[in-house]
């Protein structure tokens, strides 16, 4: 679909970022990794399994909810990219323009974040970090007060959009369009998690739902919308002839089934993870997503390493309490 979003749609927001000054360049640079994807979903993970009642009624329930609803994020993200197929702005292609004052140890990373491949409409990054910081301060309703957690989502969100744009890899319009696109995503997911919030209008609130938002909320359906999405963005990038977009599709369809099928193996009211059991767990999860990305040459290896981690992700609330009933029965 290609001239539906031109490639050519600078508003005015790259010729500003060549006016900043070297050292605000380099700032952003670093802002941007609040939305790296591997950032979120290790900040979503952690706040899954070790969340206390003191930042939410659900804790379980809440942090897979917001899984469910940045998954969504990327899939559409998957969809729109594949779908619209426009370049990012030049400045994103080497070679990249180092500050000369950088130490070498900084330059390499600086020139990994200046410079990007794929195709740039919408910002995954914007749209990503929307998604996850938002849901954070929907579903952790316990935590600091409501104006506070809303405005400290959406100071980190347009941050880490303004960065992509500072460092010249999106243009004004794809960061915008991933702003909204986050946020319209999590308000999707968190209605089919039916968060009472949402569906207040169809009668289904009910007291116990009123004081506590998070009880009854089941992102199964949000893991299975991510992964139906997924499956679409990964039939446009194969038609298309898009490699890059359908590892990326690809993963978003493992990870969506993934929760879905992990979620099945716990109640939503499992007590925090042990950090016995989470530390080799994260060792073992981390590890099935590197190998997950650096197998992206052979696609069915990568969408079983990611479903198989994220599986375990979503699932590790439950280990505790199999690992208590194997050790009763062994008695």
């Amino acid at each position: 679909m290609t001239g539906l979003v031109p490639a050519d749609r600078a508003v005015g927001g790259t010729a500003l970022a060549e006016e900043l000054p070297e050292a605000v360049t380099v700032l952003f640079a670093a802002v941007t990794h609040l939305a790296d994807p591997w950032f979120l979903f290790a900040l979503l993970a952690v706040g899954y399994w070790f969340a206390s009642d003191g930042v939410a009624g659900s804790p379980r329930r809440a942090g897979a909810t917001a899984i469910a609803a940045v998954t969504c994020a990327y899939a559409a993200t998957a969809l729109g990219k594949a779908w619209f197929a426009v370049p990012r702005p030049p400045g994103a292609m080497p070679p990249a323009d180092v500050p000369t004052w950088l130490p070498a140890l900084l330059s390499g990373w600086y020139e990994a974040q200046v410079l990007s491949d794929g195709f740039g409409f919408p910002s995954g990054h914007a749209t990503g970090g929307a998604a996850a910081y938002l849901a954070i301060a929907l579903l952790y309703d316990r935590l600091w007060t409501d104006r506070a957690r809303y405005l400290a989502a959406v100071a980190v969100a347009v941050a880490v959009a303004a960065s992509r744009v500072v460092i010249e890899v999106h243009y004004l319009v794809d960061v915008l369009a991933g702003l909204v696109v986050g946020a319209g995503t999590v308000a999707l997911a968190l209605w089919l998690a039916g968060d009472p919030r949402l569906r207040r209008s169809a009668g289904t609130e009910t007291a116990g739902a009123a004081s506590d938002p998070t009880a009854e909320l089941n992102p199964a359906p949000a893991f299975l919308l991510a992964a139906v999405v997924s499956a679409g963005a990964l039939a446009v990038a194969v038609a298309g002839g898009y490699p890059g977009e359908v590892v990326e599709a690809g993963i978003g369809v493992a990870t969506g089934a993934g929760g879905a099928i992990g979620w099945r193996l716990v109640d939503g009211d499992d007590p925090a993870v042990p950090v016995r059991i989470a530390v080799p767990a994260l060792a073992v999860t981390g590890g099935l997503w590197v190998g997950a990305y650096s197998l992206a040459g052979t696609l069915p290896v990568t969408l079983v390493a990611t479903t198989a981690a994220v599986v375990a992700v979503v699932a590790l609330p439950a280990l505790p309490d199999r690992i208590d009933a194997l050790s009763a029965v062994r008695n």
